[in-house]
């Protein structure tokens, strides 16, 4: 089995379009949250989220070639070409029919189908754009990805709903892990954020109806009242060990375990006492080959619903005993919101920076508290730690669950 480092870092969310601008304002606890923009929401129930602004994908996408993406696309190159430049393949020579991409979103281009079914009803079928197929289609962010960059190997997407960035940067870990690949693009993109988005978990009654950003999205709080839809996203670039060091990489991190598992009990609730995110978790630890004492932060899913936050903390309870009370555990979605399918591939960038840099994010905004969420999640301010085994989990509607375990890197 090849070991599976972490040599390229990008993303582009409501804290930064570049990894270095996100992870100073992640660490300074800062509020990615607002009143939405994208369109007139004045009058809804839900009037906030985490939006991406000023966006200038130019900078990696021909001005020619943006009308005929969906913004989920355009994160995904972005974030994509970002984290391969940073990771130095971009001048390297190497395999490319061993260079894969593996990038998932929850909606895909869900703005597309919205402003299409629009125009068809206004207007007749006549109106609709030849490109709406693929711009809207989902794994479209996973192809047009792999043709800016030339990746000739596996090229998939992997839907779960909200695991489904954690889901695939598992996949991709695995398949370098066996031989099947020697490097690879992987993490989820999402650009949710439009009238149809909304309106649809507005109806499901798990947006936050907060008007203060500062109190909307609030996991383990117990004054939280659902989550903030965000938007952007998060790839890694994973390769072999033995393929990074043959081209002297920058190594951040590995990868060391993956775990994956369905709760098989709702189509929107977790299982009680979030027992196949326990299930998850405990895979992940037992694939990379450790013991549930190593694992020294956990970046839980962590919505600010209800039953996300009271069963994922039972879930780490149930599994590490007595010890869950020592491991700090934090959300990031209190200052990014809710990313969806992108969720995974930002938070899976957080901890790396966090085992890089030894340092565990906050859970903003947190006040009062749960009876029923007791853990310590890092309230408002981070802390420097030695920290060698982050736990990352992403828990998605149709009770799939996902865990990647990362670890400090050393030779």
């Amino acid at each position: 089995m090849q070991r599976v480092v972490v040599t390229g870092l990008g993303t582009v969310n409501p804290l930064g379009q570049d990894v270095n601008e996100f992870w100073d304002n992640v660490k300074a606890g800062k509020c990615g949250i607002d009143k939405i923009s994208h369109f007139d929401a004045s009058g809804w129930e839900a009037t906030l989220a985490a939006e991406v602004k000023e966006f200038h994908p130019e900078k990696y996408i021909h001005k020619r070639e943006l009308k005929r993406l969906d913004k989920f696309s355009q994160f995904a190159i972005y974030a994509s070409s970002q984290a391969y430049e940073d990771s130095g393949l971009d001048k390297a020579e190497f395999d490319r029919e061993r260079f894969g991409v593996i990038l998932s979103s929850g909606t895909g281009g869900i703005e597309t189908f919205y402003e299409c079914s629009k125009k068809l009803l206004e207007k007749g079928p006549d109106r609709i754009s030849p490109y709406f197929v693929p711009m809207f289609i989902t794994n479209m962010a996973a192809g047009n990805v792999a043709i800016a960059l030339n990746a000739k190997g596996p090229c998939l997407c992997i839907v779960t709903a909200c695991a489904s960035g954690a889901n695939a940067i598992g996949e991709a870990f695995h398949k370098i892990r066996y031989g099947l690949m020697d490097v690879a693009v992987a993490g989820g993109t999402e650009a949710s954020i439009c009238e149809i988005g909304i309106s649809g978990f507005m109806a499901m009654k798990a947006l936050s109806v907060s008007t203060d950003p500062l109190r909307a999205s609030i996991p383990f709080d117990k004054e939280r009242d659902g989550f903030v839809m965000g938007e952007g996203a998060g790839v890694l670039v994973l390769e072999s060990l033995e393929h990074a060091k043959k081209r002297n990489a920058k190594i951040y991190g590995e990868v060391v375990g993956y775990g994956t598992t369905c709760d098989a009990y709702h189509i929107t609730s977790p299982a009680p006492e979030g027992e196949g995110g326990g299930r998850a978790m405990k895979q992940a630890v037992e694939d990379a080959g450790l013991e549930l004492s190593d694992v020294s932060y956990i970046n839980a899913h962590g919505t600010s619903t209800f039953y996300n936050d009271v069963n994922e903390s039972a879930a780490i309870r149930n599994l590490f005993g007595e010890n869950a009370y020592n491991i700090p555990v934090s959300s990031t979605k209190s200052m990014i919101g809710h990313l969806l399918g992108a969720s995974g591939g930002v938070e899976a960038v957080v901890c790396i920076k966090a085992l890089e840099e030894g340092f565990i994010p906050p859970t903003a905004g947190y006040k009062v508290v749960d009876p029923d969420c007791d853990l310590d999640y890092v309230p408002n301010v981070g802390r420097q730690a030695d920290i060698q085994v982050a736990l990352s989990n992403s828990l998605g509607f149709g009770g799939h669950n996902a865990t990647l375990a990362f670890k400090k890197w050393t030779e």
